[in-house]
């Protein structure tokens, strides 16, 4: 039987402010029911209090964030003779980004009682510094990957 052939990847258009592409995955990431326009609102408050609170440029604490918060080892289920183990393997680049920008994303939206940009905020400012939820999301990832180390050679 042959595979489907790969489906090509479209290029993203950077954010009109920072013209960075990760910021617009954000934007998209963030964005419901195609409401783009809240999205930016929400992402472009949140880099503002970013530059308030740390006096640093938002796109540098961003991407800080996304470097503390992006997996390295993730854990797949893996059925082998009628057992399913869950077996230890790198993550794909793109991959990382993405759980790294869900994992901040729902870190900020489990908080309450503020307006979702101070949350993304504070959930970016704390990853930036290798704390927070997000971080401890992807601790847990390594730590699961750690445990089923002994599963390793069933890698793909």
């Amino acid at each position: 039987m042959a595979r489907r052939k790969k489906k090509e990847k479209r290029e993203l258009a950077p954010d009109p402010i920072y013209k960075n592409t990760g910021v617009s995955k954000l934007i998209n990431s963030l964005m419901r029911r195609g409401k783009k326009n809240i999205a930016r609102k929400i992402v472009y408050g949140a880099f503002n209090i970013v530059k308030e609170k740390t006096k640093k440029e938002p796109v540098e604490i961003f991407e800080a964030a996304m470097r503390n918060t992006s997996p390295l080892l993730e854990v797949r289920p893996r059925r082998i003779g009628g057992a399913t183990y869950q077996v230890p393997t790198p993550v794909i680049p793109e991959r990382k980004n993405s759980l790294a920008m869900r994992w901040i994303i729902n870190a900020a939206k489990s908080k309450k009682g503020k307006p979702m940009r101070e949350k993304l905020a504070q959930e970016l400012i704390d990853a930036a510094n290798n704390t927070g939820s997000a971080v401890k999301k992807k601790e847990d990832t390594h730590r699961m990957a750690e445990a089923n180390r002994a599963f390793a050679h069933f890698a793909w």
